[in-house]
């Protein structure tokens, strides 16, 4: 018996700093390497860590225990503002051609 997910909307894209809000790495940032939306997670440069063991092979061919980033709950994650110096909540701005814009709820600037 297989659930369903439901995708959540988000507004964090790929190369966004982020900050972690929640779990193991609470407090930390880091940038956004890739979103995983059929899952609501993402993976983040420099956080949640997990370790696993390779076996050798013909393009690792010492093999061992590597180390790599595993995904996170986007609900964990919030947008860091660089002019608030803060985590922050994402609004939308209109433009007057039409186009959508990420502002900073707390600043107003764009993101």
């Amino acid at each position: 018996m297989k659930t369903e997910t439901v995708r959540y909307k988000t507004y964090l894209k790929k190369n966004d700093v982020v900050f972690a809000l929640a779990g193991r790495e609470k407090g930390k940032k880091g940038k956004i390497l890739q979103v995983l939306p059929e899952k609501n997670r993402a993976i983040v440069e420099g956080l949640n860590f997990l370790k696993r063991h390779a076996r050798p092979t013909q393009n690792n061919p010492q093999g061992g225990v590597i180390q790599k980033e595993a995904s996170i709950h986007l609900s964990n994650l919030a947008l860091f503002c660089a002019n608030c110096d803060r985590p922050v909540r994402v609004g939308v701005k209109i433009l007057e051609e039409g186009a959508k814009e990420r502002v900073c709820r707390k600043c107003g600037e764009e993101v």
